[in-house]
């Protein structure tokens, strides 16, 4: 997961970064201790000596990556009390990856960071009109549009309101259950270990589980130990059925990504004026069908083969009208 996370993360910033009209990054975390963030940032960016060395002593110790630098962290800044807390949030992480990807690039682009207030990313409840997007999606499966309205903004309600009714919100993995089966029993082993995260023969562990599993829930169970995480094998299963490897995760970190716009107003219609004036040579996207029909670039044509077909995979999950396509068919929003 982490190695994904990494690539996902610094792509979105390498983005920013080459559109040539950003120059502030807001991010959301658990803690106010900026400076804290930034010594972290620091040394998973540097990566001195003994820290590498500390991670490796606790990498075999069999625990998760994230868990292992953790422990490696607190112990080369000896200090369990400042840091602990912070490594333990999942928006403080984000947070880290976000700065990092920044001193990687040696980026001119203004980190802020902007602490959660009342309630925190799991939590379930509501405090004051603040609630978590794990919370809000629990209102909208459950139907309690009357506690929604309360914590999201109006237009955002009455959208959420329109795509529910019409069966097009997408909850969870489980939605795709059988054709996740279906692709992890159609691969085979070697298949499999090629896909991201796949290591360390994880490969035979999903191709038993995948076989003798009929519910995400059974398999995720099945699969996962404490260094493979729940949140790393959805992951696994999200490439597998987009059919995303290894190779395609490492060509990626090797081209700028490139900017597909699905919508805008006048603002953005200026932004986009600002872009193509600023980096001439950045693929911006307004036309998937133009695009594919023109670009030369593999790497791009992959990526966006992906993409479309990312598209028409999670319509499956619609509860009513699931067509294929919309990449194509569906027009940008123009405001």
């Amino acid at each position: 997961m982490y190695q994904v996370q990494k690539v996902l993360l610094g792509g979105a910033v390498r983005l920013l970064e080459n559109l040539n009209i950003v120059d502030t990054i807001s991010f959301g975390t658990e803690t106010d201790d900026f400076a804290a963030l930034n010594n972290i940032a620091n040394i998973i960016t540097d990566e001195p000596r003994e820290f590498s060395n500390l991670l490796r002593e606790e990498l075999k110790q069999g625990i998760s990556f994230p868990k292992a630098r953790e422990k490696a962290l607190i112990k080369y800044l000896n200090d369990d009390v400042r840091y602990k807390d912070i490594l333990n949030n999942s928006n403080n992480i984000l947070g880290v990856e976000y700065l990092k990807a920044l001193k990687k690039l040696k980026s001119n682009i203004t980190p802020v960071a902007i602490k959660r207030e009342k309630v925190y990313y799991n939590d379930n409840f509501i405090v004051d009109d603040f609630a978590s997007a794990t919370a809000i999606r629990k209102m909208l499966i459950n139907k309690d549009f009357q506690d929604v309205i309360k914590v999201v903004p109006r237009p955002c309600y009455e959208t959420l309101l329109k795509e529910h009714e019409l069966g097009n919100i997408v909850f969870d993995l489980q939605r795709f259950e059988k054709e996740i089966f279906y692709t992890l029993r159609k691969m085979t082993i070697d298949q499999i270990a090629e896909l991201p995260d796949v290591n360390e023969g994880l490969e035979n562990t999903i191709k038993n589980a995948a076989n003798f599993c009929n519910n995400i829930k059974d398999f995720i169970n099945i699969v996962k130990t404490k260094r493979y995480t729940q949140t790393r094998i959805q992951r696994i299963l999200i490439f597998a059925l987009l059919g995303i490897t290894k190779k395609d995760i490492m060509n990626a970190k090797k081209v700028v990504p490139y900017a597909r716009v699905l919508g805008f107003n006048e603002r953005g219609k200026m932004l986009l004026s600002g872009i193509s004036q600023n980096n001439p040579k950045m693929e911006v996207i307004t036309s998937v069908k133009r695009f594919m029909d023109n670009n030369t670039n593999k790497t791009y044509k992959r990526m966006l083969e992906i993409d479309i077909f990312a598209t028409d995979v999670y319509t499956l999950g619609y509860r009513y009208d699931s067509m294929a396509n919309l990449d194509y068919t569906k027009n940008m929003i123009m405001i």
